[in-house]
């Protein structure tokens, strides 16, 4: 292969650093000695495994990591004042919150249900961490389900 530049490309580049994208053997994936798959195919195997992951699922795994996230930072783990952090438990709680609050149509209750349960829990465990407690309804979240009484 030539490695003068390549007049059709415009930018002076030698042709043998153009991408070959399209090429079946530059598209196909690559193996290091060992015969396993590089990293460079990692993500079209990622992409094909998401895509059979159904949106119920999807939604219900973030909302899962959120409610955990919001616990560790309001103090409700072994080691709870080591990571309690209220802003960034507020922060986490008020996401929790729009995502159930947006996603409670598309859910059947069977979904929605343990997720609000969650929700409500750790609004009421971060008023309780709270110095000064919020006010009903101008707690994390609240803005989204409304007013949160024990």
């Amino acid at each position: 292969m030539s490695t003068q530049p390549d007049p059709a490309a415009g930018n002076g580049a030698p042709e043998h650093d153009a991408p070959r994208y399209g090429d079946p053997e530059h598209d196909a994936p690559r193996h290091d000695a060992s015969g396993t798959e590089e990293a460079g195919s990692d993500a079209s195997g990622a992409e094909r495994d998401i895509a059979d992951v159904p949106a119920v699922e999807v939604i219900t795994t973030v909302a899962v990591h959120l409610m955990s996230a919001a616990a560790v930072k309001c103090g409700l783990t072994e080691d709870g004042e080591q990571h309690k952090d209220l802003d960034e438990a507020r922060k986490l709680i008020t996401a929790l919150a729009g995502l159930i609050t947006a996603s409670a149509p598309d859910l059947s209750n069977f979904h929605a249900a343990p997720l609000r349960d969650g929700l409500k829990s750790l609004q009421l465990a971060f008023r309780e961490a709270s110095l000064v407690p919020d006010e009903p309804g101008q707690g994390p979240g609240e803005k989204f389900t409304g007013p949160v009484y024990a």
